[in-house]
């Protein structure tokens, strides 16, 4: 066997592979692969503090984002930054956006449009989240970036507590705006986690330990 042709030939049907699912991807930004069912074209863009996101536009697309922790490349960026693809975002501005809560500055979110995401993607989304009620989230950093983009923009975040998120729709130049797009690109930044649901094997342990409570107590009263 010639282990060299055959690593090769690996090598090249993981590259087409990539290839082939990038230029898919790419299609969610002028709705190319689906009839068009609604008008006008737009795309959609959730994210949230614990590496949920979402992209979803008017014809039908419904596209989960693939995120990881990262090191930031970007200017001052930081180690194990919680990093989304957005699958591919034709002519995607970099640029940071700094979310206000009463005049303060607690979050970052940062698009870096020549970082490669964790599915080998070009154009990432970066979540620098506050830690000030704990390091209770992945995207939670110790500070927001070493250093800032110029291109920058301040967006409020609107909810009450335990519900904050802000929505921002980018103009031309702005950081996040893809210019490749068919429509306008929206931006829903989630910044703050839910609180985790029990495991269901965690419940199932507790019961167990009380049942087990209960028959020694009746073993010892007998």
């Amino acid at each position: 066997m010639d282990l060299h042709k055959t690593g090769s030939t690996a090598l090249f049907g993981a590259a087409l592979l990539l290839s082939a699912s990038a230029a898919a991807n790419a299609t969610v930004y002028d709705g190319s692969d689906q009839p068009v069912t609604q008008q006008p074209f737009s795309v959609s863009i959730g994210v949230d503090e614990n590496g949920n996101g979402r992209l979803t536009n008017t014809v039908g697309a419904n596209v989960v984002l693939p995120s990881a922790l990262q090191n930031d490349p970007g200017p001052g960026g930081r180690p194990s930054i919680l990093t989304y693809s957005l699958v591919n975002p034709p002519g995607l501005t970099a640029g940071d956006v700094r979310l206000t809560d009463s005049g303060l500055v607690l979050d970052v979110v940062r698009f870096n449009s020549g970082e490669r995401c964790v599915d080998g993607s070009l154009g990432c989304l970066l979540f620098y989240s506050d830690n000030t009620d704990g390091f209770d989230a992945i995207a939670d950093t110790p500070g927001p970036p070493f250093a800032s983009y110029p291109n920058v923009v301040f967006i409020p975040e609107i909810g009450p507590e335990g519900n904050n998120r802000a929505v921002y729709t980018p103009l031309p130049g702005q950081p996040g705006f893809v210019a490749g797009a068919a429509g306008p690109v929206t931006y829903t930044l989630i910044s703050d986690a839910p609180v985790p649901e029990p495991n269901s094997l965690t419940i199932l342990g507790v019961g167990l330990a009380a049942v087990g409570l209960v028959r020694r107590q009746f073993r010892r009263r007998a």
